[in-house]
């Protein structure tokens, strides 16, 4: 009865794949250094308005992004094997010191918690084709639908706990802890995308081997 309106499988994938791509850990130094010059209340707001933004994009290409492809003929194995390959680059940032990399807090003219916070750092390509690609992949069934979207919410909320308490996260892990938790992220990102290539090729090639 409850695998009819929920598939832990396809929820448990999601989060993982969403919570690793995002890798709220390793956003908590460049939140930090954006918002160093906010109070307490302030770097607060700053970390629901990030939060809230990333969710509406996610969701918002997660609800749409079928429609969008369907429009540009582009099908589901395809868009597999790309997010895949797109994937795989952001673990390789976030296997190299490029993940460490910091916007200049002097830079940032507008809201930080739209941009860059909100997207492109949450709210990526990554995590926006990840969402397309596990919805695609339910089918688009009731139980399928729910379980994404039940895991961009949680997902979300991971990350919004992550920058609220970024200060006392950031003093116990401090930054040698949270950049091997992030190479570690990057490892398994890695392997997800690695797995998402590979159903993709596997599905391309039986639609072109099936007989007319």
């Amino acid at each position: 009865m409850l695998q009819s309106v929920f598939e832990p499988t396809v929820f448990a994938t999601t989060f993982m794949t969403l919570l690793v791509i995002q890798d709220p850990l390793g956003a908590i130094p460049i939140f930090l250094s954006l918002t160093s010059r906010q109070n307490r209340a302030e770097r607060a707001a700053s970390a629901r308005q990030a939060t809230v933004v990333s969710f509406g994009v996610i969701l918002l290409f997660a609800v749409f992004g079928r429609y969008i492809l369907k429009f540009l003929g582009i099908s589901v194995p395809a868009l597999q094997v790309a997010g895949g390959l797109l994937l795989l680059l952001v673990a390789l940032e976030l296997l190299t010191d490029k993940a460490d990399e910091s916007p200049d807090p002097d830079a940032v003219t507008s809201n930080a918690a739209l941009v860059p916070l909100g997207t492109p750092l949450l709210a990526g390509p990554g995590a926006i084709v990840a969402a397309m690609v596990a919805v695609d992949a339910t089918g688009g069934g009731l139980a399928g639908w729910v379980s994404v979207t039940a895991a961009i919410i949680g997902t979300h909320v991971v990350v919004w706990i992550a920058l609220r308490f970024s200060l006392g996260l950031n003093r116990v892990l401090g930054t040698s802890g949270i950049r091997i938790l992030t190479r570690v992220m990057g490892l398994l990102l890695a392997a997800i995308a690695v797995q998402i290539m590979a159903d993709g090729v596997f599905a391309f090639l039986e639609t072109r081997l099936q007989p007319e």
